[in-house]
């Protein structure tokens, strides 16, 4: 027996470091490389130049970059297919939108299912979007626009930027909600739309601020009412809905971050804590509000039951609004 003791010996000191190694959580020495963040629309887009802001920041706190991978196409579906059937060990993160909230209500068919193959990571900003009349209209407040609607049932026309967008769905449940009517437009984005809309080949439309912003300023285009609960520090003058017609009314483009389920907790928690530090700093908080867009910053147990009454929500107004995307 003791000629077997220094080999038990050296047996143990070699377990010893692997034994260590065994009981280090999932999260540990995480990042050890770049993380992909993947935004479902294209370079230079508002989504894309939030999320370019945040990443940069989260970088810092990650000790490791933070690469943005624009995957657009399908309304937001393509990125977030590919995060869905990637890796769950938090290097693929799909930065997200609103339009991942309407996608069940939208398609009969999707291939990723959001309750069940993502988990939330944090809610990130809020660009609350403007319903804004081109300078023809003959209103200049939202209660002199709603009469004059009601003046004109069917003969007004308003743009979206496509078919089932928030910028779509906004509009027509403030219609509803007022017993109005009007002719829809879809475009294939914000910016061709935006361009009818001062050109007068539409009469309205409700779009984010940050695209809206340069029309609004040159007086191309009058900002009746934002649709946020406070009123935006970029149109500090405009009233919102929720003040005026529509108390508690409430409709944003909101951005947050999802990874593939089955991501470990801690991993979840660093990025979490990641996001929450660069939506403090004073430095991103001004580029977002220059950009129109309000930090958010959630717990990832909040961002999931946000996300979850938001697809519940926008489940009645696209099944009232009568659009699929099949």
């Amino acid at each position: 027996m003791p000629a077997l003791m220094p080999v038990l010996l050296a047996l143990g000191m070699a377990a010893g470091p692997a034994a260590a190694a065994s009981t280090a959580g999932p999260a540990d020495g995480y990042p050890a490389h770049p993380v992909r963040l993947v935004v479902p629309f294209p370079p230079g887009g508002p989504t894309d130049l939030v999320s370019r802001v945040i990443a940069r920041k989260m970088s810092d706190e990650l000790g490791q970059q933070v690469l943005v991978d624009n995957r657009p196409g399908a309304n937001g579906n393509i990125a977030a297919e590919l995060v869905a059937k990637s890796p769950a060990d938090g290097y693929t993160v799909l930065y997200n939108t609103s339009s991942i909230a309407l996608s069940p209500a939208l398609y009969k068919k999707l291939s990723y299912d959001v309750k069940r193959d993502f988990a939330p990571v944090a809610m990130t900003a809020m660009v609350p979007l403007v319903l804004e009349v081109n300078a023809q209209v003959p209103a200049s407040s939202l209660d002199e626009f709603i009469r004059y609607l009601k003046a004109n049932p069917g003969k007004l026309t308003y743009g979206s930027a496509g078919n089932g967008n928030v910028t779509h769905l906004a509009a027509f449940l403030f219609l509803q909600a007022n017993g109005l009517s009007a002719v829809h437009a879809p475009y294939k984005g914000s910016a061709p739309a935006l361009t009818d809309l001062a050109g007068g080949q539409v009469q309205f439309m409700t779009d984010t601020i940050n695209s809206s912003l340069p029309f609004i300023r040159d007086k191309r285009m009058k900002a009746l009412a934002v649709t946020s609960t406070a009123r935006s520090s970029q149109l500090p003058d405009v009233p919102t809905v929720a003040e005026t017609v529509m108390p508690g009314f409430e409709v944003g483009a909101w951005q947050g971050m999802l990874v593939p389920a089955r991501t470990p907790p801690e991993v979840v928690h660093k990025l979490n804590a990641a996001a929450q530090k660069a939506l403090a700093a004073p430095d991103v908080r001004a580029s977002l509000a220059a950009q129109g867009a309000e930090p958010r910053g959630s717990s990832a147990d909040a961002y999931g039951r946000y996300l979850a009454q938001e697809i519940q929500r926008w489940q009645k107004v696209v099944k009232d609004s009568g659009v699929t995307l099949d």
